[in-house]
C-alpha cells in the first residue's frame, strides 16, 4: 500500500476536495498484505503527486475486517487484489462494501491498473 492505492487515495481526496464534496466522503486506502505498513508511498509515486500539485500524508495500513463493514465501495487495483479482497469479504459475517475495479470507472476502459513499482 505504498504505490498504487495512495496515489488514487490522494488523486480523490483533490478531486473532492476542489469539488467542496470532501466531507461527504470517507478516502483511504489499504493493503490486501502487511508489507510495508507504516511506511511512506513510494518516492517515485510522491514525486507524481507532487508533480501536479498533490500531497499526501498516507501510512501503509492493511484492510480489516471493519473496512468491509464501514466502506460502501473498496476499490481495487487488479485481479489479484479483487480474489483476495472477495476472499477476506467472505470471512466478514456483515460486509456491505462493494468490492469493485478501480479501472472499471475508467471511460477508456482500462480496468486493470499494473502496478508501477516493479518498473
Amino acid at each position: 500500500n505504498i504505490c498504487r492505492s495512495p496515489i488514487a487515495e490522494a488523486v480523490f481526496r483533490k478531486m473532492a476536495t476542489d469539488a467542496g464534496v470532501v466531507d461527504k466522503w470517507v478516502i483511504d486506502s489499504g493493503a490486501t498484505s502487511d508489507w510495508n505498513i507504516g511506511s511512506s508511498p513510494d518516492a517515485r509515486g510522491l514525486a507524481c503527486l507532487r508533480k501536479h500539485g498533490i500531497e499526501t500524508s498516507h501510512r501503509a495500513r492493511q484492510v480489516t475486517k471493519d473496512d468491509f463493514m464501514s466502506f460502501e465501495y473498496i476499490l481495487c487495483m487488479d485481479e489479484s487484489n479483487l480474489s483476495e479482497l472477495n476472499r477476506k469479504a467472505n470471512l466478514v459475517k456483515n460486509s456491505q462494501a462493494k468490492i469493485e475495479l478501480l479501472g472499471s470507472f475508467d471511460p477508456q476502459k482500462q480496468r486493470i491498473i499494473k502496478d508501477p513499482y516493479y518498473v
